[in-house]
């Protein structure tokens, strides 16, 4: 069955969308610098192998942004509203278009079936070596639909052979959700 995912960088951008939406200029300026701290922090933290990065979701989250306050300030909105964003509206054109794809595809392909769109998540998986208590928490970002997928996943990762993982027993502390943002998009 075909299926939609929702990537790392779409779901940034639709996270920030909604959230600026009823904002004045002020608040979404407040909004843009707390994404810039959040991107230096990133920065200056430990850099991950694997994507999505910490600081890949920062980058992207920051980007929407400063891109929304250029529209803003361009076309004189007093308040933020995505339907008069023109490149809110391409990306979901594309969207669009991308599923109508799939879709066809699937008809051509005799299977039939629609087109399953997986709505995934970005959790933060953090892990300590079993037994240690100085050395520093292992930190990774995991794609998945639900947090159970990203902790099976983050475990079979931690206790693979020839991982990089591999010379410690790492111990799962906490699984968070990264994107999209408690209460946004889902």
């Amino acid at each position: 069955m075909p299926v939609y995912e929702y990537h790392p960088d779409e779901l940034a951008r639709i996270s920030v969308v909604r959230q600026a939406h009823g904002l004045v200029l002020g608040e979404v300026k407040e909004q843009w610098q707390a994404a810039c701290d959040r991107e230096e922090r990133a920065l200056a933290g430990p850099q991950e192998p694997r994507k999505p990065t910490a600081l890949d979701i920062a980058s992207c989250q920051r980007l929407e942004w400063a891109r929304i306050l250029d529209v803003m300030t361009e076309q004189q909105m007093s308040v933020y509203s995505p339907d008069k964003d023109r490149r809110v509206a391409r990306r979901e054109e594309q969207r669009v278009q991308r599923m109508a794809t799939e879709t066809a595809w699937s008809e051509q392909s005799g299977s039939g079936l629609p087109v399953e769109v997986l709505r995934h998540r970005i959790y933060r998986i953090t892990a300590r070596a079993a037994g240690s208590s100085d050395e520093e928490d292992l930190v990774r970002h995991v794609f998945a639909a639900s947090s159970g997928v990203a902790v099976e996943h983050a475990r079979r990762m931690f206790g693979r052979p020839g991982s990089i993982y591999q010379d410690g027993d790492y111990r799962i502390t906490s699984v968070k959700l990264v994107l999209p943002e408690s209460g946004e998009f889902f």
